[in-house]
């Protein structure tokens, strides 16, 4: 690229950006959601709670209760938050700290890694797919992978200075904290606690920072649209700035910050892998007023070439197989693909239609057709 090309190429994303300290000032065009598809804040409820899971028995003499408890959680919201999980306070802290200085840095330092391409493995961009949203998110994000980290780290951002050495710290901590929640979940699922560790192959690790300006309405946008996650489990910090919200029997529901707390969630492909019985389940973020909002959510899941499928032992008579085996890679390629739009599956003939109904547009990849 040419040395003015680069200069052009860096312009025109700074304009794109949220953080650029002008694209938040008013609501755009390309951020208003059909007004039917629009967050409609006075549905939302405030009085469920999605259980909070203590972890300090998760390796003592009480493990089975903890299991059962993340087994309920599992089968009954598809979310659940962790206290207790053994991640110092200061390695969380620190992490949202360098999060925000990043997004507080000038825009010409966060420029130089932004791309709307999704295979680019570590990029600053904005939305979901810059290259295909038909209505565009109020957010900008880092994301980069954490695993295999000594293979990956010296491809991470190199502003701020400290953020590989609080970054590295933090998803070791996760990575940790991740291995133990899907022995759970294995046990939980009736399998041996390596199960899903094995079948995740290599694994996948990667790290988003979201960061989310005040917005002028948050009646017309999202922060991120309704969805579900495609990879196998997420582990969120989401600070202390309310916004995350979860679709509970047909009501969204608000996911009130815990001090020191994550919030943990099943994604597509234990979905798959427990045929249904555990929820991924669709949730959104909004925006607010006031205050800007940073969220961390770490995804984890089978390496790019893993094959998934409904576990033999989740399948029988009465329980058919309600999805087909794909590559995982195959699955975040149609993934990526959609982009944010407003879908609706009235039509499509499920063999299952309640499962259909808490499924997003990627599950809907693997649903099994009559």
């Amino acid at each position: 690229m040419t040395s003015a090309a680069h200069v052009g190429s860096n312009l025109n994303a700074m304009e794109k950006l949220m953080s650029n300290g002008l694209n938040h000032l008013h609501v755009q065009d390309k951020h208003v959601f059909p007004l039917g598809d629009r967050p409609d804040m006075s549905q939302v409820c405030h009085s469920y709670t999605f259980p909070v899971i203590d972890l300090i028995d998760l390796d003592g003499l009480h493990r089975i209760k903890v299991v059962n408890d993340i087994r309920r959680a599992c089968e009954e919201d598809g979310f659940f938050q962790i206290i207790n999980h053994g991640v110092p306070e200061t390695v969380m802290k620190s992490m949202m700290e360098i999060a925000k200085e990043f997004f507080e840095m000038p825009v010409e330092d966060r420029v130089c890694l932004y791309s709307e391409d999704p295979q680019q493995a570590v990029r600053v961009s904005t939305s979901f797919n810059g290259t295909e949203d038909e209505f565009f998110e109020w957010k900008d994000y880092l994301r980069h992978p954490c695993h295999p980290l000594e293979e990956i780290i010296n491809s991470w951002p190199q502003k701020p200075a400290l953020y590989r050495e609080v970054a590295e710290k933090y998803c070791k901590e996760i990575r940790v904290l991740v291995l133990r929640l899907l022995a759970a979940i294995s046990e939980a699922l009736g399998q041996d606690s390596d199960y899903l560790n094995a079948i995740f192959g290599k694994h996948s690790q990667t790290l988003h920072v979201n960061y989310y300006p005040a917005c002028p309405n948050p009646d017309l946008t999202f922060g991120v649209a309704p969805h579900s996650d495609a990879q196998g489990i997420t582990v969120l910090m989401q600070g202390d700035v309310s916004g995350l919200q979860v679709l509970k029997d047909g009501k969204w529901v608000a996911v009130e910050p815990i001090s020191n707390a994550f919030v943990v969630n099943v994604a597509d492909q234990i979905q798959v892998v427990s045929n249904g019985r555990f929820k991924s389940a669709k949730h959104r973020a909004i925006t607010n007023t006031t205050t800007a909002r940073i969220s961390i959510p770490t995804f984890y899941g089978p390496s790019l070439h893993t094959f998934i499928a409904p576990a033999a032992s989740m399948v029988d008579k009465e329980h058919p197989a309600l999805y087909r085996g794909n590559k995982f890679e195959e699955y975040m390629r149609a993934s990526w693909s959609k982009g944010v739009k407003v879908e609706h599956f009235g039509s499509l003939q499920n063999r299952n239609q309640s499962v259909m109904n808490l499924c997003c547009t990627y599950l809907a990849f693997l649903i099994i057709r009559d």
